[in-house]
């Protein structure tokens, strides 16, 4: 049914690399969208945008892009886990083709949630038929930073009808805002990839069967274009997830090719069915504005957000470190919670004058909390001054005094010494906590939060380039 798609002016192959020659292409543009196709009961979004995808290679559809995972707002109440979406970006050989082209992708997607249907999800998918619209852009880019609206999701799609075309076996809506939203992010700042391996369906279920040793030696023989792998200080593996889901493991790199050399590193106890390349926007801080103050901190949004300590960091029941900043504009809590494990005694070190600039995600108020950042990493601007007031040291034998009593001056109670003109000495107590950045364990970052490591390496625009071999 899907013909094989062609029309770049030229490709040229250097070094597995597939580049467009030239910047015009002939056919027509087609981007799918899918959210929500996961749920408790196996099944997940990317595995379906695998097997299409793959598929479609095979049989010489054009892809423009490698697939795209698009992590959505992370501060959403109602979000799943990681809230990802998926989208596909290929050409077909005409509208009308392109229209086919949809259609199997809604019965592909009809038959995978059927497997795995559940009444908390809302699968979608969304097929934009053209090159995508700046208001569809701006809509996904939005997504990943604050709450869109049901009503806003549906008014793209009106307005943009016939060229937009989705499906759904679900009365909610939720998921057409995920679909939408990766049609209309096209990752066009800094971005990262993923390789994601899965298991064959035999395994699913089991005990993942991953060597621990390879996957340190691995993340070693990468360090610098890999990242996440492993948490060092609890000796944990980070690449495989949990769950029922079909995934076997997944290594989150700089680029694809680094991405290919790990794979081959790593051994595992059951075969690989497939994997797949996909470019995403982990571990990039998409998710996080900079305020102006803190009264633009809203709830469900992330921010990074200058201020003073203006309380003192205190534990709570279970762990949790709670503390405050203020500005001109008002105060704020800021909480670090038990699973960033070591990072909470950084925390808990600050004081009330040292400036700090924070970075999570806004939780709204509620009758036990105010409004409360989570904290995902902290830059230590200043550090206030630390001063205690010592009694002075002896003259005649070096042991510390002892007051005669209100300006009575000190005396010592080893020798004898009496001085009536003596006081307290200030000291400049030295700090236990560094100014500079800090940040929580591996194992307590989630899916957007961008470690130190990949400071410097952000990427400002996609070249367009993909290596030859980006699925197996």
């Amino acid at each position: 049914m899907v013909g094989a798609a062609h029309g770049f002016t030229q490709v040229v192959e250097k070094d597995g690399l597939r580049a467009m020659a030239g910047l015009k292409l002939s056919g027509v543009e087609l981007h799918i969208g899918f959210d929500d196709v996961d749920s408790p009961r196996g099944g997940c979004t990317t595995d379906l945008a695998s097997e299409i995808a793959i598929n479609w290679s095979k049989r010489g559809v054009k892809f423009i892009d490698y697939p795209n995972l698009v992590r959505l707002n992370p501060a959403i109440p109602w979000k799943t886990r990681g809230n990802g979406a998926l989208s596909l970006r290929v050409l077909a050989e005409s509208y009308e083709l392109a229209k086919e082209m949809c259609s199997e992708v809604i019965s592909i997607a009809e038959s995978y949630v059927a497997e795995f249907a559940h009444p908390k999800r809302s699968p979608h998918v969304a097929c934009f038929i053209g090159r995508v619209p700046g208001e569809l852009e701006a809509m996904g880019e939005r997504a990943v930073k604050d709450v869109v609206l049901i009503d806003e999701a549906l008014s793209i799609v009106e307005k943009y009808l016939p060229k937009i075309i989705t499906w759904s076996n679900s009365s909610s809506k939720r998921g057409l805002i995920g679909a939408l939203a990766a049609v209309g992010n096209k990752l066009t700042k800094d971005h990262t990839y993923e390789l994601i391996a899965y298991r064959s369906r035999d395994y699913w279920g089991a005990p993942r069967l991953i060597d621990p040793v390879s996957v340190f030696k691995m993340d070693e023989e990468t360090r610098g274009m890999t990242f996440l792998n492993v948490d060092r200080e609890a000796n944990r593996v980070l690449i495989a997830p949990h769950g029922p889901d079909p995934i076997l493991f997944g290594i989150r790199g700089e680029e694809p090719g680094a991405l290919i050399k790990a794979l081959n590193v790593i051994e595992t106890g059951e075969p690989i069915a497939k994997w797949i390349i996909f470019r995403t926007n982990q571990a990039t801080d998409e998710h996080l504005r900079r305020v102006k103050n803190l009264c633009e901190a809203y709830a469900y949004t992330g921010v990074i957000a200058l201020g003073k300590i203006s309380r003192s960091p205190r534990t709570i029941a279970g762990g949790h470190v709670i503390l405050a900043i203020a500005d001109e504009c008002g105060e704020i809590d800021v909480a670090a919670y038990e699973p960033t494990g070591s990072f909470r005694s950084i925390v808990k070190e600050l004081r009330p004058g040292d400036v700090v600039e924070v970075y999570g995600v806004v939780r709204p108020p509620s009758s036990t909390h105010g409004r409360t950042i989570n904290l995902e990493k902290i830059r230590i601007i200043k550090l206030s001054e630390a001063v205690k007031y010592l009694n002075p040291v002896c003259p005649k034998c070096g042991r510390r005094m002892t007051s005669s009593g209100r300006g009575k001056g000190f005396k010592c109670a080893h020798c004898g010494y009496k001085d009536p003109a003596a006081s307290k000495i200030a000291v400049v107590e030295k700090r236990s906590v560094a100014e500079g950045w800090h940040q929580p364990p591996p194992r307590a970052f989630k899916h957007l939060m961008k470690p130190l490591e990949r400071f410097g390496r952000e990427k400002n625009s996609w070249s367009g380039v993909m290596i030859e071999k980006w699925h197996s």
